[in-house]
């Protein structure tokens, strides 16, 4: 077998000469070693029911937040992370984070998902532009972007179901 040697020093554009153990290195690691079902995304009431389940009981009517739904190749859930947990009546989504978990994870497809506590089934203008946002960027990694749904106590909101993906 033969051996290279490794320099213990190298040039980073902009730096000049530095020690390679300076560096420090990105690790991406994917690990899904439990398969457990937890359920494929057919229809907009698919994901709702999933939702409710994760959510604890009257936390939909208390602060909002929003979760991210990873799917695979045949809309199977590969997990879900709850990207923020904001106030009463408002949350935040980053992009950036949305779609570096979808990027570690593998997945195809995501669905995102944030409640309402005030009970209101209405896309809000900040709503309609972070879907807006999150879309765009999805196709630039093709990632699709399969629906967002807003989730209440009495009920569900579908951007896909009302055309506005």
């Amino acid at each position: 077998m033969k051996r290279y040697k490794t320099a213990k020093e190298v040039i980073v554009f902009g730096l000049g000469l530095i020690p390679r153990e300076g560096i420090p290195e990105i690790k991406i690691r994917y690990n899904r070693s439990t398969k457990i079902f937890l359920g494929k995304v057919s229809h907009s009431k698919d994901v709702a029911d999933f939702i409710r389940r994760i959510y604890s009981r009257g936390a939909i009517q208390l602060q909002e937040s929003f979760m991210v739904l990873y799917l695979n190749r045949a809309n199977e859930i590969l997990g879900y992370y709850k990207h923020s947990i904001g106030g009463i009546a408002g949350t935040v989504a980053d992009v950036r984070l949305i779609y570096a978990t979808a990027l570690a994870s593998a997945s195809i497809g995501i669905v995102l998902a944030h409640n309402h506590p005030s009970g209101n089934l209405t896309a809000s203008q900040a709503d309609i532009e972070i879907t807006r946002k999150i879309k765009e960027a999805g196709k630039i990694l093709d990632i699709a972007l399969v629906d967002h749904l807003i989730i209440t106590k009495a009920g569900y909101y579908s951007f896909a179901d009302e055309g506005m993906l």
